[in-house]
């Protein structure tokens, strides 16, 4: 047994030298050198490095023999440093490739040593034949987004993920070799990824387990989550994410409708079978042409003999604006996918086309700076207007019998309103050519570049008794010639694309499709933390809804209120404002006065019955501001009730005046705030010492007189019963504002005593 270190000796020198070959092989000069420019270069510089060397190194403008080699490598130093994965790549380990792991040396490096190693192990034989699969058809997420995404608009993709030591993905490597054997034949391409090297393109794609695959329509990513070795569900699958229609059916009601739609641009197409549903085959046809060609099922018996199908055969017509008979047809019993496309690509416009897109300009004017040999593209400049369907239908039938092959001539039309700086780009500067209704002649040297001549005179819309025919056919005969040159040369402008989706179908589209992709990317285990969510979410916006439900109703009780209110403004006792005023009597006095709590007051209005209407509306006036101040309380006294107790108060505040001759009218007015911690009352009465000036000397004021900062009332001291120093009792509250604004700032007159007297319980 001593060979066997050798052995594993020889073996590692292999890998090596694999290994070695396998990079050295596919490096590339250095692509900084290529482009002229630094390592540490910015995007900015790599780009206007790149614009540069092509216009120099570009085939057709260098005469060097090396510039085509030269341009592949500027193109690809280019592609390489411009995408920053690869260029980091680069940086840190030399490597130009991104497809490291799908390399022809690679897969011989997994083959060869261990498959002639272990060829008598079948086993072993097995799986590497398994791994040697996958790896072939690997694709990594750099080329998943350049070349999968865009080709998926007319191709579908099945894409498996896998990784190394995936049992159920080896075991699922036969039922993949059945699918490509079995769907590629028909149009769908299928295509592996490595999820251990690519995990940022299975988290985007939503792969929770493997394996697994996805089919990539249009760009959407669709996850399957059925078993793998179910080939017919996945047929359906596929059928259920085709666009919405793609193939609609066709009876003998729907058929004229569906053969005279031809003004959307497209081509008719009637599939028939010998089967009630149609195959797979021709679905992925129809979503490969839909731009062009629109196909339709044939449901019905009565078509089937109009148009003289053999019953046994499987059928595809093609109808133009002749929707009388097809352009060409082709009958199999199994029509190879291969055949199909061919007829439909030689077929898939319309005799007299419109140029509704840059795409369409492309394929029937192509560009032909290489070539010498003329391609010249007739067009009728026309509006979106059945006036001018005559002319239209002239040129159509000119370009039926038109004599010259499709490789020399094409026709088509043109609405001016909607491509309008594509037909203004061809009025040569300072012409007065008026482009409506008339005939343009193309030769396209470039993208932009063209050559262009306009006939004379406006088209005609009849075929008889004019000469319109005759002048466009000596016109294409005359440029036809490679001696002879076009009159103008200019640049156009791009296409607008007519069928394009409008920004509200792009997202409305893009939402149903990421709607979708979530749903089929959910696995059991997402499920029921979605369902919870979109619960959650329903059940706060009926909360909400709810909620601001009770409060409309609670504002329109409040609306009420204030209406029924503002209609009993002249009933007092019907009068309930927000601010709420209490009656001062005895059961109340301890709440109001007594027992307040510390920092608390209570404004009080004295007044009697007969001066209760003209107070109370002047007084609630006046204190509405403080409303919602919660140390303040609001109520009111009638002084014939409270008499006594407003006379006592009065003698312990003034302990000077032991005997006060209060006249009760003249109490009628007086506002006091009481403050039941402290036990000390403000004063307030139009005719109150703190209205009125001091007198120059206070000192020569005998006690006998008025007394102004005693607190004293005038008429209070007075002998007179009488009422004619009484205010006008309007007018006892004018200055009440004011006091207000000066009892919250502290600076009115206090009067302290020891105790609250008791209120009269009469």
């Amino acid at each position: 047994m001593k060979w066997v270190p050798q052995f594993w000796f020889l073996q590692s020198c292999i890998i090596v030298l694999f290994l070695l070959r396998s990079t050295l092989g596919e490096l590339l000069e250095d692509p900084y050198k290529i482009l002229g420019i630094h390592k540490k270069a910015s995007t900015q510089e790599i780009r206007r490095a790149y614009l540069q060397l092509v216009k120099s190194w570009h085939p057709d403008k260098s005469d060097d023999p090396s510039a085509s080699d030269k341009f592949v490598q500027i193109k690809q130093s280019y592609e390489l440093l411009s995408d920053p994965e690869r260029r980091k790549r680069y940086d840190l380990k030399g490597i130009t490739e991104d497809d490291f792991y799908n390399r022809p040396e690679k897969t011989s490096f997994y083959k060869d040593p261990f498959e002639e190693l272990f060829t008598h192990h079948n086993h072993f034989n097995f799986q590497e034949n398994d791994i040697t699969f996958f790896h072939k058809l690997s694709i990594t997420s750099r080329q998943y987004d350049k070349q999968v995404v865009p080709k998926s608009a007319t191709t579908p993709f099945l894409i498996f993920f896998y990784t190394d030591w995936c049992f159920p993905c080896l075991r699922a490597a036969p039922h993949c070799r059945k699918l490509v054997e079995h769907l590629e034949p028909l149009g769908i391409n299928f295509m592996t990824v490595h999820s251990g090297h690519e995990p940022s393109l299975a988290k985007r794609l939503s792969i929770n387990g493997l394996p697994c695959i996805v089919l990539v329509l249009d760009g959407n990513a669709y996850v399957y989550k059925d078993t793998i070795t179910s080939l017919s569900k996945l047929v359906e699958f596929i059928r259920q994410k085709m666009p919405y229609k793609l193939v609609p059916k066709i009876n003998g009601k729907n058929l004229e409708d569906f053969l005279n739609g031809w003004e959307d641009n497209k081509v008719r197409g009637l599939i028939f079978e010998p089967r009630e549903n149609m195959r797979l085959r021709y679905l992925v046809t129809a979503y490969h042409f839909r731009h062009r060609v629109t196909f339709g099922f044939i449901d019905s018996e009565v078509i089937r003999s109009k148009f003289q199908i053999p019953p046994d055969l499987d059928t595809v017509l093609l109808f133009n604006e002749n929707t009388s008979r097809p352009m060409t047809s082709v009958s199999m019993k199994d029509i190879p996918t291969s055949t199909l496309h061919h007829i439909i690509s030689s077929n898939q416009y319309l005799a007299l086309p419109r140029l509704s897109s840059q795409d369409v300009l492309e394929a029937l004017c192509p560009c032909e700076w290489h070539r010498p040999r003329k391609r010249l593209c007739v067009i009728l400049v026309t509006e979106e207007s059945k006036e001018h369907n005559p002319h239209r239908e002239a040129l159509r039938t000119f370009a039926q019998n038109s004599p010259y092959g499709l490789d020399k001539v094409r026709f088509a039309y043109i609405y001016h309103g909607k491509q309008m700086d594509f037909v203004n780009s061809l009025i040569p500067e300072g012409s007065l050519v008026e482009p409506m209704l008339r005939i343009v002649i193309l030769w396209r040297r470039d993208v932009s570049h063209v050559k262009y001549e306009w006939l004379s005179e406006k088209w005609e819309s009849r075929y008889d008794f004019n000469d319109s025919f005759q002048k466009l056919e000596s016109s294409i005969s005359r440029l036809l010639k490679a001696n002879e040159a076009l009159s103008y040369e200019g640049f156009i402008k791009a296409l607008f694309d007519e069928h394009a989706k409008g920004i509200w179908g792009r997202i409305l589209s893009k939402t149903l499709a990421t709607l979708d992709s979530m749903y089929d990317g959910l696995g059991k285990e997402q499920i029921l933390p979605a369902i919870s969510i979109v619960a959650t979410v329903i059940f706060i916006m009926l909360v909400g809804y709810l909620m601001a439900y009770l409060v409309r109703l609670e504002e329109e009780d409040i609306k009420k209120q204030k209406t029924n209110s503002g209609n009993n403004n002249n009933d007092f006792s019907n009068y309930q404002p927000e601010l709420k005023l209490h009656e001062l009597r005895a059961e109340k006095y301890n709440g109001l006065v007594r027992l307040l709590k510390p920092g608390c007051r209570t404004i009080l209005l004295i007044l009697d019955m007969q001066s209760r209407q003209q107070l109370i509306p002047p007084f609630h006036k006046a204190v509405w501001p403080y409303r919602k101040n919660k140390s303040l309380m609001f109520a009111y006294m009638y002084v014939e009730r409270g008499l006594s107790w407003y006379k006592e108060l009065l003698q312990l505040a003034l302990p000077d005046e032991p005997d006060l001759n209060i006249n009760p009218r003249n109490c009628v007015g007086t506002i006091l705030a009481l403050n039941g911690h402290r036990k000390y009352f403000c004063m307030f009465h139009a005719k109150h010492a703190e209205r009125k000036c001091r007198k120059a000397n206070s000192n020569s004021v005998s006690k006998s007189s008025t007394d102004l900062e005693s607190g004293a009332f005038i008429g209070f001291e007075s002998s007179s019963e009488s009422d004619e120093e009484v205010l006008l009792e309007e007018n006892l509250l004018d200055g009440l504002s004011n006091w207000l604004d000066r009892l919250f700032e502290g600076t009115t007159r206090r009067y302290h005593f020891n105790y609250w007297p008791d209120f009269p319980n009469k």
